[in-house]
């Protein structure tokens, strides 16, 4: 599988090592609560992540999945426990950013930029790069976009926006790669690349992987440790079987 050529000699380096302590979990979550008013999103949610593993966070809608990702990202603070990503508190900074990575809800393309200029401007913004990712070229041919990219994202159809989005996040090193419904607008096909991609590539690599999901075959093929939240709480923290 070829990958970004790496900048030194000195071995990878997924990103920034985010966070004064090294250690082998990438994140550490215990009794966190988060809610708006009287409604309670996330209850006393307790959830340990070792590095190179990835999770799945499943659950009917509304259980406090996507929510849960944008802690980890430092987008909601939540209003009581503790929690590390990296061994350090998440924040908004460019340490943590170059260490962390999401794909969540579309993000806002630059209209005059083509496809293939997406990910080599992602590329140029993280160079000299450092640890496992993948080339533009070779971005463009693992995600099915090479008869479209010379086209403009706003000219994509939806799955190819999505093939985009998760191509742009694996253009750059990261330690921890947020993935929010990953698999929406993705054929079946294309899933089990992707999760193939994920196992094979960049959890292999040393990688960090936690994504909410309805798709159990998806999980099953990603090699994911599978959570259920139910009500806020972490209801069973692995599980075989159908995703909900």
């Amino acid at each position: 599988m070829p990958t970004c050529t790496p900048a030194s000699n000195t071995g990878p380096d997924h990103g920034s090592r985010y966070g004064e302590d090294v250690t082998d979990l990438a994140v550490v979550v215990r009794g966190m609560r988060l809610g708006y008013g009287q409604f309670v999103v996330l209850d006393e949610v307790d959830l340990t992540v070792a590095e190179g593993e990835i999770v799945a966070v499943t659950g009917v809608n509304g259980a406090g999945k996507s929510t849960l990702l944008s802690c980890l990202a430092g987008l909601h603070r939540q209003l009581g426990g503790t929690l590390t990503v990296l061994g350090s508190p998440p924040r908004d900074d460019a340490a943590f950013w170059r260490a962390v990575a999401i794909v969540a809800d579309l993000p806002t393309w630059y209209p005059g930029l083509t496809v293939r200029e997406h990910l080599e401007l992602v590329q140029l913004t993280h160079s000299p790069v450092r640890g496992w990712c993948l080339p533009a070229d070779a971005l463009i041919d693992t995600f099915g976009l090479a008869a479209r990219a010379d086209a403009v994202p706003l000219d994509l159809s939806s799955g190819q926006r999505q093939r985009l989005s998760l191509a742009a996040a694996l253009a750059r090193p990261s330690r921890l790669l947020l993935l929010d419904e990953p698999e929406q607008s993705l054929d079946a096909g294309f899933r089990q690349e992707l999760a193939g991609l994920l196992r094979e590539g960049y959890a292999a690599n040393g990688g960090t992987v936690i994504m909410a999901t309805h798709d159990a075959d998806f999980a099953a093929a990603a090699g994911a440790r599978r959570i259920l939240l139910a009500e806020g709480r972490v209801a069973a923290p692995g599980l075989a079987g159908p995703t909900p």
